[in-house]
């Protein structure tokens, strides 16, 4: 099968510890990025979970800054667990 050549760009640092990770299985990234396309293909689908942190929701970010502004004031922040939960859910 005829080979082809695809450069992308990669942080230095992410290359570099995936280079160490993919010498210690014994493998090449080339291999690595093979196996990762060959699974795309296969199960039609990014193989891992994509998804945006909820930690930067717009409910928690807002909470947040809320809640500087409250210690800003000298006030203490407190929070129920029923309210932790909530946005833990968001």
């Amino acid at each position: 099968m005829a080979q082809t050549l695809i450069n992308f760009r990669i942080d230095e640092s992410t290359k570099k510890q995936m280079e160490q990770i993919c010498n210690e299985l014994g493998i090449t990234m080339s291999a690595a990025f093979n196996m990762f396309a060959k699974k795309v293909i296969r199960e039609k689908r990014i193989p891992f979970d994509v998804s945006i942190d909820p930690f930067y929701s717009e409910s928690n970010m807002k909470a947040l800054s809320e809640s500087i502004k409250e210690l800003e004031q000298g006030k203490v922040v407190v929070k129920t667990m029923d309210e932790l939960k909530e946005m833990e859910n968001e």
